[in-house]
């Protein structure tokens, strides 16, 4: 299982030659070649003094990321086949050189120079499923000071971000259970009459059979909530999808929505945590 916190030094850390090095130690090679065929103390100081700066660079170059801390912020939710922000946290004792932080096979990365403290980076990936998802393997490498060696590590972050099912509008099943409020239509309940009742609302019915004088209280259907389901005959993924599609639209309407998947069930509310809470019902169904 990946460590929930990294910490870079020698045992997790790799440094190579960059192109440039390599280019720079050919030169070099070739500089004590001719150095030793002409017998030239010019040209060999020159061919020592480049491979002493290489050598130079390599410690450079490791130092640029050895020491530091990484640690995993609180992912955000986000929509599947939608560009996701995974947080990540760099603790440095010191400033560093320009560092490039990236997930594997993600063309996206991130160059940043890092100060004293903790500092956030919010790193760019493309999940394909909903569900709590895992991102890819995050590569941290440098070329500072000099450009002759690249310096990296890479890391399985562990913690997982909610990703939620994918937007696409499509048909959805829905149900409009009645509200109710106080009207004249029908009447649903008995209370105690009050002084100056109308003689219309009292329950004369049940007065003449032995019960206490009481007053009904009437009820009109209100506004109509909707209740969201799977429509029939799609299948989960693409219901899930139109049902994510349908939450949103409804949630920038203002308008009141439940819920009901073949495993939980949430009653019709308004707000962004009701929102929230459907899209996330539908990522884990």
């Amino acid at each position: 299982m990946p460590s929930a916190e990294l910490t870079l030094g020698l045992r997790n850390l790799y440094i190579i030659p960059s192109r440039f090095g390599a280019l720079w130690l050919a030169t070099t090679a070739l500089l004590l070649l001719v150095a030793i065929q002409t017998t030239s103390n010019s040209t060999l100081l020159l061919a020592f003094v480049m491979l002493a700066l290489m050598l130079l660079a390599m410690f450079l170059t490791h130092d640029t990321l050895q020491g530091l801390a990484l640690r995993c912020g609180e992912p955000a939710p986000s929509f599947a086949a939608e560009s996701a922000t995974y947080p990540l946290l760099i603790e440095t004792r010191h400033r560093r050189p320009p560092l490039r932080l990236r997930f594997r096979k993600v063309p996206e990365s991130a160059f940043v120079q890092l100060s004293a403290g903790i500092t956030l980076v919010g790193l760019s990936w493309k999940p394909e499923q909903r569900g709590w998802q895992q991102p890819p393997q995050l590569q941290i490498e440098t070329i500072a000071p000099l450009g002759l060696f690249i310096c990296w590590t890479r890391w399985h972050p562990p913690k997982q971000q909610l990703i939620w099912p994918r937007r696409r509008p499509g048909p959805v099943q829905e149900k409009h259970p009645p509200r109710w409020r106080d009207g004249l239509d029908e009447w649903q309940d008995l209370r105690p009459v009050r002084e100056g009742e109308r003689p219309a609302v009292v329950d004369w019915a049940g007065v003449a059979k032995g019960r206490p004088l009481q007053a009904k209280v009437f009820s009109v259907p209100e506004d109509v909530d909707r209740i969201l389901e799977p429509a029939p005959g799609v299948s989960t993924e693409q219901a899930m999808e139109h049902l994510a599609d349908r939450i949103w639209t409804l949630q920038k309407r203002g308008e009141r929505y439940g819920l009901r998947l073949p495993s939980t069930s949430l009653p019709p509310m308004r707000g962004l945590q009701h929102r929230n809470a459907c899209l996330e019902a539908l990522a884990t169904e």
